[in-house]
């Protein structure tokens, strides 16, 4: 019976694409489920053999830390180099989205705070 190693959920395509790689590089029998129309499914990578699952689970699970070492890698060399993304460079990039967070927040704040002052008055 096959198992689930993988919701795609989320999942950059490159690191699907990388995390297939390995599983054939290792001649770990895989298929995948594509994801639904209506986006209930985002589809999965799932393994044909239970004897296959462990050890697939371990090379995910080593793949991901190698994948996390890099992308902190790059980042604070990013931000040494100061091209780091920034909220204050996101603002200053972007006034009016900003801007219309903030409102977006100060509405939801207040309709989700109006019972509490309408009971409290």
């Amino acid at each position: 019976m096959a198992s689930l190693l993988l919701n795609l959920r989320g999942v950059p395509d490159d690191e699907a694409d990388e995390i297939r790689a390995l599983l054939e590089a290792r001649e770990i029998a895989y298929f995948e489920t594509p994801p639904s129309r209506w986006g209930v499914s985002a589809g999965a990578i799932w393994i044909r053999r239970r004897d296959d699952v462990a050890r697939a689970e371990r090379l995910i699970a080593e793949y991901q830390t190698r994948r996390l070492a890099a992308a902190r890698a790059q980042y604070h060399a990013a931000r040494q180099q100061g091209r780091a993304r920034t909220l204050w460079a996101s603002v200053r990039e972007d006034p009016l989205l900003a801007i219309a967070v903030l409102l977006g927040i100060t509405f939801v704040i207040g309709i989700l705070a109006l019972p509490f002052i309408l009971l409290g008055a």
